[in-house]
């Protein structure tokens, strides 16, 4: 098997902490699923020890280990926008939950994320 899919979360609330512990819980089925395991790497927005903390959704979305931004902070501007902005243009994928973010901002995101041959997926 390949090198694991590495995860940069930023936001921990329901939807972070959801994703946390089904990557936890579910380890093999979404290995089997993605061909490759898939990691969380670094998070934002709550200190867990098991992963590397980032003060700064930004940094987060700029770290090297980190293959897949996941934003999930929520609010359309500020910091979610800043860091979704940052993880495309760094050339990473991104995965968001964030529904204000789109409805503002998914045509540039998503021109952007084509622009620079990345996913950006919800």
């Amino acid at each position: 098997m390949s090198a694991p899919l590495r995860l940069g979360i930023a936001g921990l609330g329901t939807v972070g902490i959801g994703v946390v512990k089904i990557v936890q819980a579910q380890a093999d089925l979404i290995a089997a699923r993605a061909g490759r395991a898939v990691a969380v790497t670094a998070v934002s927005a709550a200190d867990l020890s098991a992963y590397a903390w980032e003060a700064d959704p930004v940094a987060l979305a700029r770290r090297p280990d980190v293959d897949v931004f996941v934003e999930v902070m929520g609010g359309h501007d500020g910091p979610a926008k800043a860091a979704t902005e940052a993880a495309i243009a760094s050339g990473k994928d991104v995965v968001t939950a964030n529904k204000a973010l789109l409805a503002h901002h998914g045509q540039a995101l998503a021109e952007a994320a084509e622009a620079q041959g990345c996913a950006l997926r919800f």
